[in-house]
């Protein structure tokens, strides 16, 4: 099937089978790897994108449902001016050991922030519930995310 995807801000067209997955179409044809493949069964959250601004999990959706649509990926994160505070963030305050989750943890922390510019440490916990760190115990992510959250504050 031939399908047309814009990915953070670029239009392509490719000719792909109706079972491959967005991960898959990211990865092995558009060459963007910074979206990992981990579980295979939706759980882990490391493949997290954004569709159309909302965060899906890219094991979980065709790249032909998402023809047409706008795809974020933590490629898509930096800015013309530097980069993006929730990539300052995670720096700032470690917000990574291996990184395997980090591109997922950063794209929720994106979707969070542009929905709640000061999240709790709760609303933080939540908004990653769907995402599995197996280095951090979570606590620098969350650090992470409030850094970013008082970095586009000005703070």
């Amino acid at each position: 099937m031939e399908i047309s995807i814009t990915v953070n801000g670029e239009d392509y067209r490719r000719d792909v089978e109706p079972r491959l997955l967005l991960v898959h179409l990211l990865r092995d044809k558009l060459r963007l790897t910074g979206t990992h493949w981990g579980c295979d069964t939706s759980n882990c959250g490391v493949c997290v994108v954004l569709l159309d601004g909302v965060p899906v999990k890219s094991c979980t959706v065709l790249a032909v449902m998402a023809s047409g649509r706008q795809v974020r990926t933590v490629e898509g994160l930096e800015r013309s001016d530097g980069l993006d505070p929730v990539q300052q963030g995670f720096i700032d305050r470690h917000g990574l050991q291996c990184g395997f989750c980090t591109s997922g943890m950063m794209m929720t922390a994106r979707w969070l922030l542009d929905h709640n510019p000061d999240p709790s440490e709760r609303e933080i916990r939540e908004a990653i519930s769907g995402q599995v760190c197996r280095c951090t115990g979570y606590e620098n992510i969350v650090r992470s995310v409030r850094r970013a959250a008082e970095l586009e504050a000005g703070s």
